[in-house]
């Protein structure tokens, strides 16, 4: 059985909230786990615990109990980072650099040789699509453009888990089409990515599974399609079949010439089935 790529167990954090006697649970007994290869999807509303789990999960948070693990090792230890690259939602760039030299600059970060981070960096700006603004200043990039360098600064290291904090905020709707093909790009190549965003109709088309946490509570967690299925109704849909098949359907179906494409329970979205479930809760 292979590592999971990221192991939350029981994980707790408490934030004392400064000048008062009083404490705030930021995220609350959290255990799940994402499987090498996955696009897992993080979701929930603003203070739902989602940035704090992440950046525990990157030890840049320590937890009040619990435990996380990168591929088996500790996230508190300096080398479970070296097979993560993290895209964070609001990412500050030096504007007076170009793409390739803001490549070079955290390649060198990273500790990467004179030649492997000249061919990285020739790699990842034509996967990103920024091969003819590779010697633009990052100050006269739009804000997708520094989206995709930020994604490129990420795989530098070639890591094998990608953590994505809102990657298409403020994107326009090209931009982050380019954005979602980049992602499933990443998962061809066989590159973990948990991805945090707002957006649920672009969370639906790229995610495997879905966590969703309220006030700190992992809440809903599962295989998407299975989240989002509508119990106790089956949909049919059929190609080329006459009016009279309509009629009898079951029984009649093995006796024409219609042919059944596709059967299975009809689904909701998955933004109507984050806002039911996360709704207001009767009491």
């Amino acid at each position: 059985m292979s590592t999971p790529a990221i192991s939350i167990q029981n994980l707790t954090k408490v934030y004392p909230i400064p000048f008062k006697r009083e404490k705030v649970t930021a995220v609350q007994d959290l255990s799940l786990t994402v499987e090498a290869g996955q696009v897992y999807g993080l979701l929930g509303p603003n203070g739902s615990g989602k940035s704090t789990t992440m950046k525990i999960v990157l030890g840049l948070v320590t937890p009040t109990s619990g435990r996380t693990e990168i591929f088996g090792r500790d996230s508190n230890t300096v080398e479970s980072r070296e097979d993560v690259g993290f895209l964070p939602e609001n990412p500050y760039f030096y504007k007076y650099l170009t793409g390739a030299e803001t490549l070079d600059f955290y390649g060198k970060l990273c500790g990467l040789s004179r030649a492997k981070i000249r061919d990285r960096s020739k790699e990842l700006l034509k996967l990103v699509g920024l091969e003819n603004a590779a010697d633009r200043r990052l100050g006269g990039y739009s804000k997708g453009m520094l989206q995709r360098i930020g994604l490129a600064q990420a795989m530098i290291q070639e890591p094998r888990l990608l953590v994505l904090d809102e990657p298409t905020a403020g994107v326009d709707p090209a931009g982050s089409r380019e954005i979602r093909d980049l992602i499933l790009d990443f998962k061809q190549r066989g590159i973990t990515v948990l991805l945090c965003s707002h957006l649920l109709e672009q969370v639906q088309e790229i995610c495997d599974r879905v966590g969703i946490l309220d006030h700190g509570v992992l809440i809903r967690e599962g295989v998407l399609g299975d989240l989002i299925s509508i119990e106790n109704q089956t949909e049919i849909i059929l190609e080329n079949a006459p009016p009279e098949l309509l009629a009898q359907i079951r029984e009649m179906i093995g006796k024409s010439s219609g042919r059944l494409v596709a059967e299975h329970r009809p689904q909701k979205t998955l933004e109507r089935y984050f806002l039911d479930v996360t709704g207001p809760k009767q009491s």
